[in-house]
Order: C-alpha cells, then structure tokens, then sequence
C-alpha cells in the first residue's frame, strides 16, 4: 500500500489510528494466547493488561467526545491494570469495541470541529489538541505490545517493519511506490 498524500489531519489521523490497530493487531497474531496474560515481572503489564488499559480509555475518551468530558466518571483507570478478560476473544472483542468508538468518533468529525473544545479530566483542549494526545497515547501502548509479541515469539517472530539487512530493496519498493513506510 501506498502512503496517501493528504493535507488533512482529521484524514492523516484516521490512517494513523489504523496503522497501529493493525500493527498491534499483526504482534498479537505472532503470539500464543497464553503470552497475552504473561508479565515479564511482577511491575510489568501484558499484552492483555495494556490492551484493557488502551480499550477503557477508548472507551471513555470516544464516547460522545464532542460533548462530555474525556474522563467519564464510571472509569476506574486502577482496574484497568488488573483481571484482563479471561481468553483471547473476549479481549479482542474489548480491542474492536474500543476502536470502533475510536473510528467512529473521528469519522463523523469536519475540519470545522478541529477548533471546537472538549474537555479531559476537566482540562480544555482543542479537538485538534485531544486527537493528538491520543495519537501520542495508542502508539507508545502499542510499541508495548510490539515489544512483548517479539520477546515472546523470539526465533518465529515476523517482522511487522522492514526486517534486518533489507533497507535498501525496501527503499527501492518505496521509490517504486511499490510499499509505504505506513
């Protein structure tokens, strides 16, 4: 796929969002359902853990994100981290929810939205302001995820990038619009 050119957050953002849905998405196919509940130490989270954590943010920043705050007060962000759903499907079902809201909050807003406020925790922020923070939240949770699905599935991991000793026939597809760096 081709990287798209646009001028157009709210369009840039949509593909960005998507890019790390799928980037998590593709770590997690790499893994063994029981390595999604594992921790690497008692201070760590899982794969599990940090996607309840991303969908319960999803969950409360997205819902009617134009006219409630960010912070809904039936969140419990403390047990976000604890008793992740018990299988791979309930969690995946958690993970489609949470960014179908994500998505569908996104898609139904104009470049005249961009400037209207909303509220996180009480704080104004732009919408442009609150899309950000959100774009800089998901991909350093899905980095996690990466990290963990590589660790885990060591010698079989795929690469989910352009894999070692092949950066230049991957420029050279890029040159070709044959691939993207997304």
């Amino acid at each position: 796929m081709v990287l798209k050119f646009t001028t157009s957050f709210l369009e840039d953002s949509l593909a960005l969002f998507r890019y790390y849905k799928k980037l998590a998405e593709r770590a997690m196919e790499q893994v063994a359902d029981e390595h999604l509940f594992t921790v690497l130490d008692p201070e760590a989270n899982s794969i599990a853990i940090i996607v309840k954590h991303m969908t319960g943010n999803m969950r409360s920043r997205w819902t009617d994100f134009l006219t409630t705050d960010g912070e809904k007060p039936d969140r419990n962000r403390d047990r976000e981290f604890v008793d992740p759903p018990p299988t791979r499907e309930a969690l995946m079902a958690d993970w489609e929810d949470g960014w179908a809201r994500v998505f569908g909050a996104l898609e139904s807003l104009t470049d005249a939205d961009l400037a209207r406020t909303v509220t996180i925790r009480g704080e104004a922020h732009s919408v442009m302001q609150a899309v950000n923070r959100q774009l800089a939240h998901y991909p350093h949770h899905v980095g996690q995820i990466v990290l963990l699905a590589k660790h885990f599935a060591c010698d079989h991991w795929q690469s989910l990038s352009v894999p070692r000793n092949t950066s230049a026939e991957f420029n050279r597809r890029v040159a070709a619009s044959e691939a993207s760096q997304r």
